[in-house]
C-alpha cells in the first residue's frame, strides 16, 4: 500500500482537532442534562447548540481555521447558529480527501438554513414582525412628554418604531399607562405593529441630590444681529400649581399679599416692577390675562429671585411675591489627586470646603443611591462617575462613608451632577437584580405589556427571580429581555442565558454605555462581539442598545461616527434610539441606513481564539 500523501496526513491531524472539538461541546451537554430538562421546548435544540458551540470555544482554533482555510474548505468563521453540522461537514469533506469511502451525512435538528432560521423565529416571536423594507427592527425610548404630548407616539410609528420602551427609572405608573395607551391606540390606527418593553429600574447606583447654591430663574428676550429685541423676555404667573401653559413660557406662582386674585379683573393696561437678583428694577407689562394665569413681556434679561415681591402699578391689590424658582445646585468639580465622600445617608452633595491657606477642612462629598455598594466594596477597588468621566480608587469604607481618590479627571477638573451614574466594576454584588420598586412596577405593567427587561441583573438568579416573578403574576408568556451592562453579567453570560431560556421568549439587550464603563472603552468592541456570538449560537436574539445616534437625537446633526455605529446595528435584530428633541428625524435616518446596509452585509470569517466565558467549570 503506498504511503499517504501530505495532504491525507494533514486531512487525519485537522479530522482528530475537529474530533476534539466534537467531544468537548457532547461531554458539556451530558454535564448539563439536568439543565437542560428546565429550558423551554422552544428552545431546548438551541440550548444544546450553545453548549456545543462553548465546547469549541473552550479551544483555540486559529490555526485550524487557516489550514482548513488552505484546503478551500470552510474555516468555521460562521458556525454560530449550527455547530453539530459544520463540524459534521467539513469532517466528511477531510475523511474524503484522506481516501475513505464517502458516508451519508446525518444531521441532526440544527444546519446552516435551519440554525439561521431558529433565530429569525425566536426574534419574530419576541420582537415581531420586521417591516417590509428591512430586517432590524428598531425600538424607540419614549421621553416623558410621551404621556401627555398626543402627536409624539403616532409620528414616531409612522417613522418607523417597531418598539416603544418605558423606562421605569422615570416617571411614574400613571405616566406609563398613558404612554401605552396611546402606542395601542396608534399603532391600532396605522395599522401597524408596535409592542411595548418596559426597563425594570433596577439597583442602579446614581449620585444623589446637591445642596442648592439658591434659586433664581433666568429670562431674558430675543435679540437679533444688532442688540435690538424682537421677542421680549415672557414670563407666565398663575395663583395655580405650576403646570405647562399655553405659551411655553417659564412659570412661577403668584403668593398674593391680599385675597385670591381674579385675573379677568385685572387691567390689562397695568405694569408690573419688582428688583432683581442684581438690584436692578424690572419693568414688564402685561401681554394677555386668563382665568389661569397671567402672561407678562420684558425687554431686559432678569435673574428673579425665590419669593421676589412683585408690584402691579396700577391695581396694587394684585402685589405678592413670586414662588417656584427653581434650585441652582452647587458646582461640585473633583480634580485628580482630590478625595471624594461616598455617604449611604442621603445627605445633599457639596464642593470640598477649602480654607484661605488652601488647607482642605473637608473634602467633596455626594450621595450613593445603591445601599449594596456600602457593604460590598472593597479597598483599591476602582469606581467610575458620570459614565466615565470621572475615575477613582476606593481607599476605605467603613459601611456609612466610602472615600474615594480621584485618579482620572479633565485637567482643569470635571463637574459632577445629581443623577449621574456611578459604576464599580471591580465589585462582586450581592444584591438582587429586582428591588421593591421594580417588583410593585412589575405587578402594576404586567399585564399591560409584550415584553420585560431585567436591568442590571449579574447572575443567573437573577433572571430566577424574574421568572418565578412573572410566573406568581400568571404573566409567564411575555418576552424577557436581559440587559448586559456590567462585568458579572457578561462573565456569567453562558449560565444567564441557559437559565433565560427556560422562558419562552428571549433576548438580550446590549446595554453598551455601562458596559463601556465596567469592562473598559478599550475592550468594548470585543466584548459586545463576543456577546454576539453567544446569542447567536443560542438563537437569541439581540438589541443593539445605548448612544446609537445620540448626537442626532439632541442637536438633529449626527457626527460622522454614529453614522458608522449605526450602520454596524445591523449586526443585531434590533437597534435602539434614545430619547432627543430631533427623535424622529434620528428614527427616520436610522430607518435609511438599514434599509441601505442591508443590500450589502454579509457575516465576515472570525477567528476564534478560546473565549474565557466560554468555560463552565463550577
Amino acid at each position: 500500500m503506498p504511503d499517504s500523501s501530505p495532504t491525507q496526513n494533514l486531512a487525519t491531524q485537522l479530522l482528530e482537532q475537529i474530533e476534539a472539538l466534537h467531544e468537548a461541546g457532547l461531554a458539556l451537554e451530558h454535564r448539563m442534562i439536568a439543565e437542560l430538562a428546565h429550558i423551554h421546548p422552544n428552545h431546548r435544540d438551541s440550548a444544546r447548540n450553545l453548549l456545543h458551540y462553548l465546547g469549541v470555544r473552550q479551544h483555540d482554533i486559529r490555526l485550524l481555521q487557516r489550514e482548513l482555510a488552505l484546503l478551500g474548505l470552510s474555516s468555521f468563521g460562521v458556525l454560530e447558529s449550527h455547530v453539530h453540522a459544520s463540524l459534521t461537514t467539513v469532517s466528511q469533506r477531510l475523511e474524503e480527501m484522506r481516501g475513505d469511502p464517502i458516508r451519508p451525512i446525518t444531521i441532526q435538528n440544527m444546519n446552516f438554513q435551519t440554525g439561521f432560521a431558529r433565530l429569525q423565529e425566536h426574534a419574530r416571536t419576541l420582537l415581531g414582525q420586521t417591516p417590509e423594507h428591512r430586517d432590524v427592527r428598531i425600538m424607540v425610548t419614549l421621553p416623558s412628554e410621551a404621556a401627555t404630548d398626543t402627536q409624539l407616539i403616532p409620528r414616531l410609528i409612522e417613522a418607523g418604531m417597531d418598539i416603544a420602551r418605558i423606562n421605569c427609572a422615570h416617571d411614574d405608573v400613571a405616566a406609563w399607562r398613558s404612554m401605552i395607551a396611546q402606542v395601542r391606540h396608534a399603532a391600532l390606527t396605522e395599522g401597524r405593529s408596535c409592542l411595548v418593553q418596559i426597563d425594570l429600574a433596577g439597583p442602579k447606583s446614581r449620585t444623589g441630590d446637591l445642596c442648592a447654591q439658591g434659586q433664581v430663574l433666568k429670562i431674558r428676550p430675543e435679540r437679533n444681529f444688532q442688540g435690538q429685541v424682537i421677542q421680549e423676555a415672557m414670563l407666565w404667573i398663575t395663583t395655580a400649581p405650576l403646570t405647562p401653559n399655553p405659551f411655553n413660557a417659564p412659570c412661577l406662582r403668584l403668593e398674593p399679599n391680599n385675597a385670591p386674585v381674579d385675573w379677568m379683573q385685572l387691567d390689562i393696561t397695568s405694569t408690573v416692577t419688582f428688583e432683581d437678583a442684581r438690584g436692578q428694577v424690572a419693568a414688564g407689562r402685561v401681554i394677555e390675562s386668563r382665568v389661569d394665569g397671567l402672561l407678562l413681556g420684558f425687554k431686559h434679561t432678569l435673574y428673579i429671585l425665590e419669593a421676589t415681591p412683585i408690584h402691579f402699578t396700577a391695581q396694587p391689590n394684585f402685589d405678592g411675591r413670586l414662588i417656584g424658582t427653581p434650585r441652582i445646585p452647587e458646582d461640585i468639580r473633583l480634580k485628580v489627586g482630590e478625595t471624594l465622600c461616598l455617604t449611604r445617608a442621603p445627605l445633599p452633595g457639596h464642593a470640598a470646603q477649602i480654607a484661605a491657606d488652601g488647607h482642605v477642612i473637608q473634602p467633596a462629598q455626594l450621595h450613593c443611591t445603591l445601599d449594596a455598594a456600602f457593604t460590598d466594596v472593597r479597598p483599591d477597588q476602582s469606581v467610575w462617575l458620570d459614565d466615565g468621566r470621572i475615575g477613582g480608587l476606593i481607599l476605605s469604607n467603613d459601611g456609612q462613608v466610602i472615600r474615594v481618590s480621584i485618579t482620572h479627571a479633565a485637567p482643569e477638573g470635571s463637574k459632577i451632577k445629581a443623577e449621574k451614574g456611578i459604576n464599580f466594576p471591580d465589585t462582586d454584588f450581592h444584591t438582587p437584580a429586582l428591588t421593591e420598586k421594580d417588583l410593585a412596577d412589575l405587578a402594576a405593567l404586567a399585564q399591560e405589556v409584550d415584553i420585560v427587561a431585567l436591568s442590571f441583573l449579574r447572575t443567573p438568579d437573577d433572571v430566577t427571580q424574574l421568572q418565578t416573578e412573572l410566573a406568581r403574576l400568571n404573566t409567564e408568556q411575555l418576552g424577557v429581555v436581559l440587559k448586559i451592562e456590567n462585568r458579572q453579567a457578561f462573565a456569567n453570560l453562558p449560565r444567564i442565558l441557559l437559565t433565560g431560556m427556560r422562558s419562552p421568549k428571549l433576548g438580550v439587550m446590549i446595554a453598551r454605555g455601562d458596559l463601556a464603563v465596567e469592562i473598559g472603552y478599550e475592550r468594548l468592541s470585543e466584548v459586545q462581539e463576543e456577546i454576539l456570538w453567544l446569542c447567536e449560537a443560542a438563537h437569541v436574539p439581540v438589541i443593539w442598545a445605548t448612544q446609537i445616534l445620540e448626537s442626532m437625537a439632541k442637536s438633529g446633526v449626527p457626527t460622522r461616527p454614529e453614522v458608522t455605529d449605526a450602520a454596524m446595528s445591523i449586526r443585531a435584530e434590533c437597534a435602539m434610539l434614545n430619547k432627543g428633541p430631533h427623535i424622529t428625524e434620528a428614527l427616520a435616518f436610522l430607518t435609511a441606513v438599514l434599509g441601505r446596509m442591508e443590500g450589502h452585509y454579509s457575516k465576515r470569517m472570525a477567528m476564534r481564539r478560546k473565549l474565557t466565558i466560554a468555560d463552565l467549570t463550577p
